[in-house]
């Protein structure tokens, strides 16, 4: 099917201005990404910020793979924040990847790059591991059923590399909520952290390969990519720092 005619089955978003920020929706009762048009790159979403806990376990990974683009906000944190690591974004819907200039997403490089593809299908046939997937691939009705199933999880788990993390942003009022976390558990075992939000709409769940969460890496707060995000992000990380020493 040629790509005009391919893309007619995906939903256009819409950009919404303010005079200090550009926001991305598909239907304007729920914002899809957010940015600050003083700081492009800041985290304005606190489940954005949220989802950064990785770096209390893996410092500096090698590469990042991210299903879902949105406005770029987790892609160009982690581009700014993480100059050696190599991150992919894999995008369905080709209307939202058409705005990425909007936002202020990074032209491809020798260590960014956006792809149009269906992120379970990547994941389930992608032959380059990763140390972190990053889920949060939400569309006009939700989360697909492909990013949520039995075998999203573990197709996710087997493309990580060991000690390896996937961070999931789900919401927790889904109807079927516990069941996508007892999936993840299913795929991951007792390695399973899950982080609630202050308002109670979104949980962040890190599920590591093969490695539980009972010590965080000490040289995490003294590496630059944390160094760099500490200052004014570190208290969102009191929830998870709480669910380890648990």
């Amino acid at each position: 099917m040629p790509e005009s005619q391919e893309s007619t089955h995906h939903v256009r978003p819409f950009v919404y201005d303010t005079l200090h920020s550009k926001a991305l929706h598909f239907s304007i009762c729920e914002v899809q990404s957010s940015m600050r048009l003083r700081d492009p790159d800041a985290l304005d979403l606190e489940y954005t910020r949220m989802m950064m806990g990785f770096l209390l376990f893996m410092a500096e990974p090698q590469n990042i793979t991210m299903i879902g683009l949105g406005g770029g906000s987790l892609a160009k944190f982690c581009y700014r924040h993480l100059p050696q690591t190599r991150i992919l974004v894999v995008e369905i819907n080709p209307h939202v990847i058409a705005l990425r200039d909007e936002f202020h997403i990074p032209s491809d490089d020798d260590r960014f790059s956006v792809v149009r593809a269906d992120g379970a299908q990547y994941v389930r046939t992608s032959a380059s591991a990763c140390d972190i997937l990053m889920v949060d691939g939400y569309d006009s009705e939700g989360l697909p059923q492909s990013l949520c199933s039995q075998r999203f999880y573990d197709d996710g788990c087997a493309l990580l590399r060991p000690g390896g993390i996937m961070v999931v942003n789900l919401q927790s009022s889904h109807e079927h909520y516990a069941i996508h976390l007892d999936r993840i558990r299913r795929s991951f075992g007792d390695s399973v952290l899950v982080v609630d939000d202050k308002d109670g709409c979104n949980s962040i769940v890190f599920a590591r390969k093969g490695l539980g969460f009972e010590q965080i890496r000490q040289s995490a707060y003294f590496s630059p990519s944390w160094t760099a995000f500490q200052a004014d992000r570190g208290r969102h990380f009191s929830g998870i720092v709480d669910g380890v020493s648990a």
